[in-house]
């Protein structure tokens, strides 16, 4: 694995953990995880994460777990067949994420990021 899929994918577990999305379900969300890093790019499976958390915001006690992934996972299937689709903005995913938002939806300098696409 190189450096750069490596911070790809410590991304994607930095959303994971910072919102305990996986609940209780650790070792299966964990193997879902894997299955999706398989089959998705990590950008987008960063985007189905937090909008994933931004449907579920207002839900108390929030979603997690494997359910969630399942939604997660829902969510990715239907881009396959549609436009993806997202309610934030870059802005909105750093202050979600705490993560930049550059790798995700490029910069105005950049060609097409998978936000565009």
């Amino acid at each position: 694995m190189t450096l750069q899929q490596q911070i790809q994918q410590q991304r994607v577990r930095h959303i994971i953990s910072s919102y305990q999305l996986d609940g209780e379900d650790s070792e299966l969300c964990g193997a879902c995880l894997t299955a999706m890093l398989q089959l998705y790019p990590t950008g987008l499976i960063e985007l189905a994460l937090v909008e994933t958390v931004v449907q579920n915001w207002a839900r108390v006690p929030m979603v997690r777990g494997i359910e969630f992934f399942r939604q997660v996972e829902m969510l990715l299937n239907q881009w396959q067949t549609d436009v993806i689709a997202v309610s934030f903005d870059p802005t909105e995913f750093q202050l979600v994420t705490g993560l930049d938002a550059t790798p995700i939806f490029g910069s105005s300098n950049s060609p097409t990021s998978i936000a565009q696409r």
